[in-house]
């Protein structure tokens, strides 16, 4: 019996994987609407951005590796201008005069909002950042990615373009 307690206690300490977040909308499941408090750009519903394919970054100005792919973001977002898909920004922060700092003095160009209550964190599943997700025209959940990456490099390219089913 010792040795039973002492197996099932150990399954309980290995890594297993992450939780669900309360409400996550999870891959392959469709947006519900939301409001999205403007942070450089006014407040709009996030069902307006339909019609076309939509990458959504979810960061914070205080995490390191939210920062450090900001650039590569903003790259991505100059390079198509908007035009096969859209990239935002939703930031986490507390403060939103420090989100705004921040991408004041990094020179980022896209759209970014700031969701102070959690419902977008939540919604889409941001219990780590930084978090990226692929969002299809119809605002289905095709992939999400956590941790920062090269968002602009040939390799990430061709994935998104693979994603969205588009020709880059």
């Amino acid at each position: 019996m010792k040795f039973l307690l002492a197996i099932v206690f150990a399954l309980m300490l290995l890594p297993g994987p992450a939780l669900a977040t309360p409400g996550e909308v999870p891959v392959g499941g469709v947006l519900r609407e939301a409001r999205l408090n403007g942070l450089t750009v006014p407040a709009i519903q996030l069902s307006s951005l339909r019609g076309k394919p939509l990458i959504i970054n979810v960061w914070a100005s205080w995490c390191g590796p939210c920062r450090a792919e900001m650039a590569s973001l903003d790259n991505l977002s100059k390079r198509y201008k908007g035009k096969p898909f859209k990239v935002i920004g939703i930031s986490t922060d507390d403060y939103p005069e420090k989100a705004y700092v921040f991408l004041e003095r990094a020179g980022i160009s896209f759209d970014n909002y700031i969701d102070a209550k959690l419902e977008l964190e939540n919604m889409l599943g941001a219990n780590r950042l930084p978090l990226t997700l692929l969002i299809d025209a119809q605002g289905k959940v095709l992939a999400k990615h956590y941790g920062a990456r090269d968002w602009d490099s040939a390799e990430t390219r061709q994935m998104i373009a693979k994603a969205f089913g588009l020709k880059l």
